[in-house]
C-alpha cells in the first residue's frame, strides 16, 4: 500500500467520514479558508491513481468513495512505524508512547483497561 501525502490524508479523512461524496460535499467539509476546487480535483486524481479512491459518474458529476478502510490504512502505517523506528518491538513503541506523549492519568488508565482486555482475549 502506498502512502498518502498530508493533503491527501485530509481528503481521505473527509471521505471516510462521508463514505461517498461529490466535489461540493468535500469542499463543504473543509473549514475556512477552503482549498480551491482544482486543488481537491488534483488530489483526488492522485488518490485514484494510487487506488485509494474510486468514483461513480452521474452525468457530469462524480461521486467519490474510498477503496481503503481507515483502520487498514492506519494499522499498516503504525506497524511500519513500529518496524522502522522501534526495531519491530511493540513494547518499545508502547514505552515511548506512554512516556513521551504527556498522557494524563485517566488516559493511561484507559490504555491499561484496553491492554488488560486484549490479554483476556488472548488467554481464551
Amino acid at each position: 500500500m502506498q502512502q498518502l501525502t498530508n493533503a491527501e490524508e485530509q481528503v481521505m479523512e473527509h471521505l471516510w467520514k462521508l463514505e461517498k461524496a461529490f466535489m461540493k460535499d468535500l469542499l463543504e467539509a473543509y473549514p475556512k479558508p477552503k482549498p480551491a476546487t482544482t486543488t481537491i480535483a488534483t488530489l483526488l486524481k492522485r488518490m485514484i491513481d494510487k487506488q485509494f479512491v474510486a468514483y461513480t459518474e452521474f452525468g457530469n458529476s462524480r461521486e467519490y468513495y474510498p477503496l481503503v478502510k481507515k483502520t487498514d490504512y492506519f494499522s499498516k502505517h503504525v506497524n511500519g512505524l513500529i518496524s522502522n523506528f522501534f526495531n519491530n518491538s511493540a513494547s518499545q513503541f508502547a514505552s515511548f508512547f506512554t512516556t513521551e506523549t504527556n498522557l494524563s492519568q485517566t488516559e493511561l488508565e484507559d490504555l491499561k483497561k484496553i491492554i488488560d482486555s486484549e490479554i483476556l482475549k488472548k488467554k481464551k
